[in-house]
């Protein structure tokens, strides 16, 4: 059996996470022994799982892995992490967190740590993914995750909402969550007068600039009791700072793109969505990734049919749109993701490893690139090779649309610059997506110049 550790299991003492034949574990430690009885004996496992605040999981023997117990969580269908997510799901995220925090309290039990990481995504659901973040509650002490809970939650959320929702990209350079004291130097002096923020944020970084720790503005925590009800006060103020920030998108090309820039009549979109239908039938994927999504059109065709889909667009008003709609009717099998195809999330942390890249996520099952290629080829002058070598990489099977230099869009495009992109022809599009790919399929849409081409990977 080939047995590997999971990037980013080796910080944690209490046990670690691996992969066995493509199946995930994880290892508990005996010095976690205490809280994990704790933890399934108060009721608070059951409690979380009949919420479904926590992914379940059953315990399992395994004698050649030396550990207190072994664990096999419920599988997530793919990982994300708070870089791709959008505003929306950050503040679900974070809500989530406290909803945990306050339900372990109720049990005697109390989050030793708030990452971000400990969150994941089906579908419109956050779900908690970390067994080992609980521990027994103590008077003695303050909440030790407070500080973490601020720089991963409620700093990133602050930037978002309040100054540029493109800030939550920082998140791939500050691996631990938004410093503080950097979060004070961007957000408008006016946030000052918003009480949560001004407690958790700015009275937070000053004391921590001091050196004093975190609740030096409420006494030295060393000479005090941190009590229950004290403890379940700052959860709800956090609570009620996370709700405050809002953020309200503006209408951008994209997010606004089906209604003013779609370049089909409606027989040719109606044409376009059964082929769409037809490929989902003939393929059943389990797992589908729709690049350059937008706000999840086509993506809701296998999503509605019970197919896990990843939608994903580079545009945060588009993936915040989807996000919500997918939020308001409760779809389970799609996960809106902000992903740029021309940067696409990278390998991070320690040894580049701790967050898998975007592309170590892959392969899918199903591809889907609807009206993408002309933009990667002519707007970020990627020649058609790379595209090719691109797409083998994640994809098993390929759903791919070719938008020729006499449609409109691509006119719309060359306007204000010189053609010098001699090689987009179909002609050298099909020659060099045959090198990777086996044609299956190629249709003529409706009402225009378009083609779809659905391919298989060459083994």
């Amino acid at each position: 059996m080939n047995k590997r550790e999971l990037g980013a299991s080796f910080r944690d003492p209490s046990g670690s996470v691996y992969y066995e034949d493509s199946i995930l574990y994880r290892k508990i430690n005996h010095c976690y022994k205490e809280d994990y009885e704790l933890f399934f004996s108060s009721g608070l496992y059951d409690e979380l799982v009949s919420s479904n605040s926590i992914i379940p999981h059953v315990e399992v023997k395994d004698e050649t892995v030396p550990a207190y117990k072994i664990i096999k969580p419920e599988a997530i269908p793919f990982i994300s992490y708070p870089y791709e997510w959008c505003f929306s799901q950050l503040k679900e995220a974070a809500l989530l967190t406290l909803k945990i925090q306050k339900l372990a309290l109720k049990h005697g039990m109390s989050l030793k740590d708030c990452s971000f990481y400990n969150v994941q995504f089906l579908g419109f659901r956050p779900v908690f993914i970390d067994t080992l973040s609980f521990e027994k509650h103590s008077d003695n002490r303050p909440w030790t995750a407070y500080g973490q809970f601020c720089r991963h939650f409620l700093a990133p959320l602050a930037l978002m909402g309040i100054v540029d929702v493109r800030l939550g990209q920082l998140l791939k350079s500050y691996i631990d969550g938004l410093p503080l004291d950097l979060a004070v130097s961007l957000l408008p002096r006016s946030c000052r007068f918003n009480i949560g923020l001004l407690m958790h944020i700015y009275m937070h970084s000053k004391a921590q600039k001091s050196g004093a720790g975190t609740f030096k503005t409420v006494g030295k925590a060393e000479n005090r009791k941190f009590g229950i009800n004290s403890f379940y006060g700052l959860v709800e103020s956090l609570e009620s700072a996370v709700r405050g920030i809002k953020w309200r998108p503006l209408k951008t090309d994209w997010a606004d793109y089906y209604s003013k820039r779609e370049s089909y009549s409606c027989q040719g979109a109606d044409y376009k969505k059964k082929v769409v239908e037809d490929v989902i039938v003939k393929i059943s994927p389990r797992l589908v990734c729709d690049l350059g999504a937008n706000t999840g059109l086509y993506s809701r065709i296998p999503s509605s049919r019970g197919i896990y889909t990843i939608s994903s667009d580079f545009d945060p008003a588009c993936i915040e749109g989807n996000y919500l709609y997918a939020l308001e009717h409760k779809d389970s099998k799609i996960l809106p993701l902000l992903l740029d195809v021309v940067n696409p999330s990278p390998g991070i942390g320690w040894e580049n490893r701790e967050r898998d890249s975007f592309l170590e996520r892959g392969p899918f099952d199903l591809v889907i690139a609807l009206a993408l290629v002309h933009h990667l080829a002519i707007s970020n002058n990627l020649p058609l090779r790379k595209i090719s070598d691109f797409l083998k990489k994640i994809s098993k099977n390929l759903l791919i649309e070719f938008v020729p230099k006499d449609d409109d869009m691509v006119k719309e495009m060359l306007v204000l610059r010189e053609d010098i992109f001699k090689e987009y022809t179909r002609e050298n599009f099909e020659n060099e997506l045959a090198k990777d790919f086996i044609l299956s399929q190629a249709v003529k849409i409706n009402d225009s110049k378009r083609v779809l081409y659905l391919m298989r990977r060459k083994e």
